[in-house]
C-alpha cells in the first residue's frame, strides 16, 4: 500500500511539472500540443528542435547560465509533448572552463552523451586542444560532429560533412560549417595542416548533395552575423539557394525569434547556455509549410528541476579532477600577491607572473590584464594546477590585436583613473614600464611609457595581448573594441600552468614596471615584497668624468635626454638591469 501510495505521488508530481512547463515546452504561435494530425484531409506534424551555441564548457547552472541538467531536463520533457524533437549544438563547447579544459574536452563528450544530442558542429574553440583532439572526442560522441568545409592538406575531411536524420517518416539532411576565422581564432599550431574552404562553395555542394534525398535542409552554421567577418551564415543563407533553417554560432548574437534572410530561418541563441533556442517546423503532407525560433530564457528555466543523471555526472567529473588539480606544476620561493586591496590599485608579483606568460605564449610586444580577474594569493612554495585556477577561474581566453601606441596609454590612462581607490580595470602590464601622477586629472596621469626600452610610439601598431573580457571592451577599455582580433590563444589559467611547467620555479618580484610619482612600492603593493635599491658596481672611469647624482622624480629618459644621450646608453654604461629602477643619491655615469 506504501509503494502504491509513493508510486501515485510520484506519477502526480510528473503531472504538475509536466503541466506547469507546457508553455514553455508546447509548440509556439497557438498550435496544439498533439504534433501528429490530420485535418481536411491533410495530414500535418511538427518537428522541433531544440538547439545551444557558444556555451563554451558552462556546464553547470549559475545566475547566467541554464546549465546542462536543466537542458537534459527541458530536452526530455519535450520529448514527452512532441517526440519528433532533436538536440543540436552550433560549436564552441569542448573548451573554456575546469572541467573541460583539464581532460581536454572529454567531460563535455561524456555530458553531451548521456543528454542526448544528436548532432554538432565544431567551433573555431572546438580546436583548442588540437585537430587530432577533436577528431578524438569526435570517436568518443555518440552524435556526429560535423564541419564539411574542414579539410586536410590532401583534400581529406577532417570530420564528418553530412547526415539524413528521419524523423516520423520526414527526411532530413543537415550539414555542418566552420569558421575560416578558426586560422586564426586558436592557436595556428592547433590547425597545422588543415584548411577551412569556402562556406558558402561547400553549402552549395552539400545542398546539391542532399537536396534530392530529404525534405528539408538544415545548415549547423559556426560562422556568426558579425559584420566584421566575412564568412557569415547571412552570407550564406543570401547565396546558397536550398537551405531552409540555419542554426548558427560564433558571432554570441542573441536572435529572440531567429533572423529571416530571404526564406532562410537564421536562429542563435547568444553565449555560454544563457538562452536555449527552440525552432518549431510545421509539415504537412511531407512538407515544409512554416518555421519559427524562440528562446526559453534562464529565468524560464528555473520551472525545470536539474536531471540528477547529469548532476552525478558533473559531480563525479569534478570529483575525479581533484587529482588533477593537486598536480604541482613549479614553485615559488615567495608569495605571490593576489590580494584584491593590492591588485586593484597597483603593480603584484603574481601580475607580473601572468603577463610574463601571456607574452610567452603569444609573442607579443605587450600584454595587458585587469586586476579584477585576479582573484587569489598563491603561498610561497609549491604551486599546484589547482591554485592557478583558484587564482584565474574565469576562462578567460587570451587575444592578441595590433593597436596604436595612442590607445595604449589611453588604457593605462583608464586603468589608473581610480587611484589611490581600487579598480577592477586597473592595468597589468608585460613589456612595459609605465609612470603616472595620480595629483594629475584623471585622463593626464601617464607620464612615461617604456615599451621593450623604447618610448611609446603614439602612432605606432603594438601587438597587444590581453584576455577575451578586455579585448571586447570589458572594465570600459573600449579603446580596444573594434580592432580585429590578431589570434586566439589558450585560456588564461592554461597560459600560465604552461609557462610554470616551462620555468619550474617563479621569480616573485616587483619590477617598477607601474610607479606612481611621489610614493615608493611599499605604497601600492602592501604585504609584496619590495626589493631594495640594486647596488651598482660602476665600470673604470673611461673616457668620462662626469656623475650624476639622481634626484627625486628622475627617470633615466630624463638624464639622458637633459645630457643629449639616450637612456639605453646610460643603462649600458651603468650595468642597470631595470632602466626604471634608479633611487634618489644613486650615481650615474655620463658619457
Amino acid at each position: 500500500m506504501r509503494k502504491l501510495k509513493k508510486w501515485a505521488y510520484t506519477a502526480l508530481v510528473s503531472l504538475l511539472v509536466l503541466t506547469s512547463t507546457e508553455s514553455v515546452i508546447s509548440a509556439d504561435n497557438g498550435m496544439t500540443t498533439d504534433t501528429n494530425k490530420v485535418t481536411g484531409g491533410r495530414s500535418s506534424q511538427m518537428i522541433t528542435i531544440l538547439h545551444t551555441n557558444d556555451i563554451h564548457s558552462r556546464v553547470e547552472e549559475s545566475t547566467d547560465s541554464i546549465g546542462y541538467a536543466k537542458l537534459s531536463t527541458l530536452l526530455k520533457q519535450t520529448k514527452a509533448v512532441n517526440p519528433n524533437t532533436l538536440m543540436i549544438d552550433a560549436g564552441d563547447t569542448f573548451h573554456g572552463q575546469t572541467i573541460a579544459n583539464l581532460v581536454r574536452g572529454e567531460s563535455i563528450v561524456k555530458i553531451m552523451n548521456l543528454i542526448g544530442y544528436d548532432v554538432m558542429t565544431a567551433g573555431n574553440h572546438d580546436f583548442n586542444y588540437g585537430s587530432a583532439r577533436l577528431v578524438e572526442l569526435a570517436k568518443q560522441a555518440n552524435f556526429p560532429i560535423l564541419g564539411a568545409n574542414v579539410k586536410k592538406t590532401d583534400g581529406s575531411r577532417l570530420l564528418g560533412t553530412n547526415l539524413i536524420k528521419e524523423v516520423n517518416g520526414v527526411k532530413i539532411g543537415i550539414f555542418g560549417l566552420t569558421t575560416p576565422e578558426t586560422a586564426y581564432k586558436t592557436h595556428p599550431i592547433n590547425v597545422e595542416g588543415i584548411i577551412f574552404a569556402d562556406p558558402v562553395q561547400e553549402a552549395k555542394a552539400q545542398v546539391a548533395e542532399l537536396r534530392s534525398k530529404v525534405d528539408i535542409i538544415v545548415a549547423i552554421s559556426h560562422l556568426g552575423v558579425d559584420a566584421t567577418s566575412i564568412d557569415t551564415s547571412k552570407k550564406v543563407a543570401e547565396q546558397v539557394p536550398g537551405i531552409d533553417v540555419i542554426i548558427d554560432g560564433h558571432s554570441h548574437t542573441v536572435m529572440e525569434k531567429g533572423m529571416m534572410v530571404g526564406s532562410v530561418l537564421i536562429a542563435q541563441t547568444g553565449e555560454y547556455g544563457k538562452n536555449i533556442g527552440k525552432i518549431q517546423l510545421n509539415i504537412e503532407d511531407g512538407k515544409l509549410s512554416s518555421k519559427n525560433a524562440s528562446l526559453i530564457t534562464r529565468k524560464e528555466a528555473d520551472q525545470f528541476q536539474a536531471d540528477p543523471a547529469v548532476l552525478d555526472v558533473i559531480n563525479n567529473v569534478k570529483k575525479e579532477q581533484e587529482t588533477v588539480l593537486s598536480q604541482v606544476v613549479g614553485t615559488t620561493s615567495d608569495k605571490l600577491i593576489g590580494d584584491r586591496t593590492i591588485v586593484r590599485k597597483g603593480e603584484s608579483n603574481l601580475g607580473n607572473l601572468i603577463t610574463n606568460a601571456m607574452l610567452s605564449e603569444t609573442g607579443a610586444d605587450v600584454a595587458i590584464t585587469n586586476g579584477g580577474g585576479i582573484r587569489a594569493s598563491i603561498e610561497a612554495g609549491q604551486i599546484t594546477k589547482g591554485d592557478i585556477i583558484t587564482v584565474l577561474p574565469f576562462g578567460n581566453y587570451i587575444q592578441t590585436k595590433k593597436v596604436k601606441g595612442s590607445d595604449i596609454k589611453a588604457a593605462l590612462e583608464l586603468g589608473v583613473s581610480g587611484y589611490p581607490g581600487e579598480l577592477g580595470g586597473f592595468p597589468h602590464v608585460g613589456g612595459i614600464f609605465f609612470e603616472f601622477d595620480p595629483a594629475q586629472p584623471v585622463g593626464n596621469r601617464v607620464l612615461s611609457i617604456l615599451i621593450k626600452g623604447k618610448q611609446l610610439d603614439p602612432n605606432q601598431m603594438y601587438l597587444l595581448a590581453t584576455n577575451d573580457f578586455m579585448a571586447a571592451g570589458g572594465d570600459q577599455y573600449t579603446m580596444f573594441k573594434d580592432y580585429p582580433i590578431a589570434n586566439d590563444f589558450s585560456s588564461l589559467e592554461e597560459s600560465v600552468i604552461t609557462y610554470m611547467q616551462t620555468i619550474g620555479s617563479a621569480v616573485p618580484k616587483i619590477e617598477g614596471r607601474i610607479t606612481v610619482k611621489g610614493a615608493n612600492a611599499s605604497n601600492i603593493t602592501d604585504t609584496a615584497a619590495t626589493p631594495s635599491a640594486p647596488s651598482v658596481t660602476a665600470p673604470a672611469l673611461t673616457n668620462t668624468s662626469k656623475v650624476y647624482i639622481v634626484k627625486t622624480d628622475d627617470t633615466l629618459w630624463k638624464i639622458a635626454r637633459l645630457y643629449a644621450t639616450t637612456w639605453q646608453t646610460l643603462q649600458k654604461l651603468n650595468s642597470l638591469t631595470n632602466p626604471d629602477r634608479i633611487y634618489p643619491g644613486q650615481e650615474i655615469l655620463l658619457p
